[in-house]
């Protein structure tokens, strides 16, 4: 395709970029349109924990010992020090110590 086409590229990421702001944009204009009352507004505020333990999930189950000291060790940087930065650092950190020792 970039051989014959060099621009399909540029199409195919003007094409997900327009996309994605219509999605982001979407949700917000479809928000507008609701009164966010009590309950409305507490599905909102769990909506983010949920879709983490939607994705770490799968990766517990599939990851092996790697993805479980990962996961460890960046849910106890996070209560220790309140640090989503460092949770991160210190969990790939964390990661790559457990495959370099080949585990």
């Amino acid at each position: 395709m970039s051989e014959r086409d060099p621009f399909g590229w540029i199409a195919i990421i003007a094409a997900m970029t327009v996309a994605v702001y219509l999605t982001r944009a979407g949700g917000y204009w479809l928000i507008g349109r609701f009164t966010i009352g009590a309950r409305l507004r507490r599905m909102l505020d769990a909506l983010p924990g949920a879709i983490i333990a939607a994705t770490v999930a799968p990766l517990l189950l599939h990851g092996g010992l790697s993805a479980l000291v990962t996961v460890c060790v960046a849910g106890v940087t996070m209560v220790a020090l309140r640090n989503d930065f460092a949770a991160v650092l210190l969990g790939i950190g964390a990661a790559a110590l457990v495959r370099a020792a080949g585990f």
